[in-house]
């Protein structure tokens, strides 16, 4: 079965990319032998940065299942998850990337994400979007009070 989801998020991602509606990836979620949802890159069609393939099947993935934790379910991508992509993946909590191109081959077709993972990695005020913090106090009370919530949903 590994084989049939990996070929149809890499179909998905040339339907997107013929379609215009976004770059050449796509994206299946699975759960034991069932696709749950599927997505394609479609950050032209929503001009939505954030649309790409995989964010796209989580968010379906979420509202088919009815909550934001996909335990259970593994991904199928037609490429190594972006930095944001792969974030995404792990807030899910799903448990397994199956990819197909590697994240070397996306930048040899100008979709280059080294330059994210390096800023990760700076400390904030090396970066080159700056950054600046403001109104801490009140913020960390919102915190404090998450905190004490007795009806909290623990991420």
């Amino acid at each position: 079965m590994q084989q049939e989801f990996m070929a149809r998020a890499i179909e998905l991602s040339r339907l997107g990319m013929r379609a215009g509606k976004g770059g050449p990836f796509g994206a299946v979620i699975v759960r034991g032998d069932e696709i749950v949802a599927e997505g394609h890159n479609e950050v032209f069609l929503r001009k939505d940065p954030t649309a790409h393939a995989e964010v796209v099947a989580i968010r379906r993935a979420a509202a088919k299942l009815d909550h934001f934790r996909l335990e259970g379910c593994e991904i199928y991508t037609s490429c190594e998850p972006c930095p944001m992509c792969l974030a995404a993946i792990y807030w899910a909590r799903i448990e397994k990337i199956h990819f197909a191109n590697t994240a070397d081959d996306a930048r040899r077709i100008a979709f280059d994400d080294r330059d994210f993972y390096q800023e990760m990695k700076l400390p904030r005020a090396e970066r080159q979007v700056p950054s600046q913090q403001l109104l801490r106090e009140p913020a960390l009370a919102v915190f404090r009070e998450w905190q004490g919530k007795a009806d909290r949903v623990d991420y």
